[in-house]
């Protein structure tokens, strides 16, 4: 029976805020996400049932479809009636490789509940850990799908017992990551139980599904299960007796709150502004009738209609025509149409109201991670915090050299679509730079840059290293151009519990200052060093004015800062980003005629400020480390181990899961590049495994002789970095 509602009868159901629920779909990469939702849209009428588990409906994009794996995130709308009540389930059907983690947590920000899609012999890997922290962080409540029950019974061959113990296992496992994640309010409330029906077992290659509310309801048991597997079984009728979606769809409408439920505790973590004022209260209340307050957490571009903004709209009514305020970038838009996904696609529906995704067109300035208001200057959303950072980059071009403004086109749309993807141009060599999360990530960029008809020229992958300093440093004096201005500066290494502040948002411009004050204060700092700081950065460095009774300070801030940023961008020892610095603007002496003191001179001033207190604080090369998990049988555990030794990687802990060892290590992220072929030789292809962005770490003194003259060499640079000297001024005898 199709169930497909048309957008008059699903909006008439909407009104009713109870009868939503908004949920994404999370796992580790290849568990079965996206078979898992084909049952889904089959249950709604949106795709025919005999194609579900194999249509991967969710994965449009060519390359998704060529590889298997889902690259974006795909919202849908569906239509579930569970005893005579109709539901509106908005889903998101996310990533689970790394690379796109940055695609997962946006998506968090629009929903209230996850479900966590798990294999089930597999277990919880890192990937599960990883997006089940973010999911908790937001304060999204999971639920648990342990998928491929059939490998349990065909591979490992495990009786009725065995099954259940080893299903009872990976739940206690799952409930292990919300003891340790979830905050203390949330840790008991929302653990998973087979007894209470959040956790649900199936196989979505099968479309069968089942949960105790279904086994009681239907009088359905595992021995009907093991029945169906065997010689004579009929998966097929019990995919009809218990589907799919049913055990899903169902855990989702009974477990999950519904938005005007979800906000109240959800808004208080992910909105700071006043939540007793009028706008506080109606983003708390999930009001319709409110000011319109939105985030904005995907961007796509519509190749007819331009660039769609998808949100959450956490208060008022959105309308065809409306104009909106970005708050972000204090701009001004008008929407052209609000459009809302039926099925997998966007339909024009006039106006939409709070506890809803809308999907608007019109607003070509809009954002992944901005805010958007019909009232101005209102406090913005909590910035989203991103697990990983770009890591690894490579030069492309056109093959054409007349193709150079389509390539920047086609940039800038990619880059709009996904802000984890980052371009810049070398100006010594002229090249364009394209940062990612990982090899994966870039790879798929090319190809959609080459699959729009371009040519590209790239070069091999290389990673991105980061510089950082030591050791702190006495003020040192550099001049101006016009040696008619003096700037003094310090340095010394920023605490790292501030640095990752800086990088989440948590301390930023947009701020309120005397809150960012209360939290440096709260980690130690002094309370007037702590009222004095000029910028927070976002990548991990802090400027503080600690000049006192200066003349023209105010009014030269912004060009001393302009120096700053420069040297935060580009280090002084390889040109790469800066992170987990303190700086300290000592002392100023300025020229009195506001000509002789302007942005060309104090700017390069600060810059070589920066620079020499920078070369003096025993300055360092970071390298990003990966963590690696890998699943091998128990005889080749020495064969990983000399892998990750062979790439300077370290064993960190070993585990046994069934027939199979875990080895936890670490590696660097410049090793890995050619680490499936090695792997695979040295474990004759039985190793499983997977990486996850881990830390910076200094590369070893033996290497850095080696690496910066290589790294600067292929920026258009002089092999050996400067000395410090050659930035610091003496005063004149």
């Amino acid at each position: 029976m199709v169930k497909y509602k048309s957008t008059e009868q699903v909006l008439k159901i909407i009104k009713d805020k109870s009868h939503i629920r908004n949920f994404g779909v999370i796992a580790h990469v290849d568990h079965g996400k996206t078979t898992m939702s084909d049952s889904l849209l089959a249950d709604s009428g949106i795709i025919s049932p005999s194609s579900a588990g194999t249509a991967l409906a969710l994965d449009y994009m060519k390359q998704e479809q060529e590889r298997g794996i889902t690259i974006v995130q795909a919202n849908i709308t569906l239509h579930y009636k569970q005893d005579d009540e109709e539901y509106v389930i908005n889903m998101i059907d996310t990533p689970g490789h790394i690379d796109f983690s940055g695609r997962v947590i946006r998506s968090l920000r629009a929903i209230d509940g996850a479900v966590v899609v798990c294999d089930a012999v597999e277990g919880i890997m890192t990937q599960t850990e990883t997006v089940t922290r973010m999911a908790l962080e937001e304060r999204v409540k999971p639920v648990l799908y342990i998928n491929k029950i059939d490998r349990l019974i065909k591979e490992l061959r495990l009786g009725p017992e065995e099954m259940q113990e080893k299903l009872a296992s990976v739940v206690s496992n799952f409930n292990t990551l919300i003891d340790t994640y979830a905050e203390p309010e949330y840790r008991e409330k929302w653990k998973v139980s087979i007894q209470d029906g959040s956790v649900s077992f199936g196989s979505a290659k099968d479309k069968w599904g089942i949960n105790i509310d279904i086994m009681n309801k239907k009088g359905v048991s595992f021995k009907d299960v093991f029945t169906a597997y065997s010689d004579d079984g009929n998966v097929e009728a019990l995919a009809e007796k218990v589907p799919l979606a049913e055990a899903v769809l169902g855990m989702v409408v009974k477990h999950h709150p519904p938005p005007h439920v979800a906000q109240k505790y959800r808004v208080p973590k992910i909105w700071k502004g006043d939540l007793d004022s009028d706008i506080g209260k109606a983003i708390l209340n999930c009001d319709e009738n409110g000011p319109a307050v939105m985030m904005i957490v995907n961007m796509q571009i519509d190749p007819a209609a331009g660039p769609v903004a998808i949100g959450r709209l956490f208060s008022g009514t959105l309308k065809d025509g409306q104009s909106v305020h970005l708050i972000d970038t204090h701009r001004e838009g008008r929407i052209q149409s609000v459009n809302f996904f039926m099925g997998n696609q966007r339909e024009m529906v006039g106006e939409l109201s709070a506890g809803n995704i809308p999907a608007l067109l019109g607003l070509g300035e809009a954002r992944a991670g901005q805010t958007l208001s019909t009232v101005k200057g209102i406090q913005v959303f909590e910035t989203i915090k991103y697990v990983s950072e770009p890591v690894v980059q490579m030069a492309i071009e056109p093959k054409h050299p007349k193709d150079l403004p389509r390539l920047i086109e086609i940039l800038r749309r990619l880059t709009i679509e996904d802000p984890n993807l980052v371009i810049k141009i070398n100006e010594e060599s002229g090249e364009t730079i394209m940062s990612g999360m990982g090899v994966l990530h870039l790879d798929i960029a090319t190809n959609q840059i080459k699959e729009a008809g371009l040519e590209l020229i790239t070069s091999e992958p290389l990673i991105n290293y980061r510089e950082t300093v030591s050791q702190p440093t006495e003020p040192i004096m550099a001049k101006s151009p016009n040696r008619h201005n003096k700037i003094f500066m310090r340095v010394e290494p920023l605490e790292p519990e501030i640095a990752e502040m800086c990088r989440t948002g948590e301390l930023g411009e947009m701020k309120d200052k005397k809150e960012m004050t209360k939290i440096l204060r709260e980690h130690g700092w002094d309370a007037d060093v702590a009222k004095k700081v000029m910028r927070f950065d976002s990548r991990g460095n802090i400027m503080i004015n600690g000049t006192k009774g200066v003349q023209f300070i105010d009014e030269s801030s912004d060009s001393i800062l302009s120096g700053f940023d420069d040297v935060m961008k580009e280090g002084p020892l390889a040109r790469e980003q800066m992170r987990d610095c303190k700086f300290t603007f000592t002392h100023f002496v300025p020229h009195e005629d506001t000509a002789h003191r302007g942005l060309s001179q104090l700017g390069p001033a600060s810059r070589r400020a920066c620079l020499g207190s920078t070369l003096l604080a025993n300055p360092v090369i970071l390298e990003p480390i990966l963590g690696i998990e890998v699943r091998v049988p128990q005889d080749l555990v020495g064969n990983v181990a000399s892998v990750l030794s062979g790439k300077r990687g370290k064993v960190l802990d070993m585990q046994q899961k069934g027939i199979l060892s875990i080895v936890i290590g670490e590696v660097p992220a410049s090793e890995t590049f050619d680490l499936s072929q090695v792997m695979r030789g040295q474990t004759a292809g039985k190793a499983i495994w997977n990486t996850f962005f881990k830390s910076w770490s200094p590369i070893p003194k033996s290497l850095v002789g080696e690496l910066v003259p290589e790294i600067r060499k292929r920026k258009g640079l002089s092999p050996e970095p400067p000395k410090a000297n050659e930035f610091i001024d003496k005063e004149e005898e």
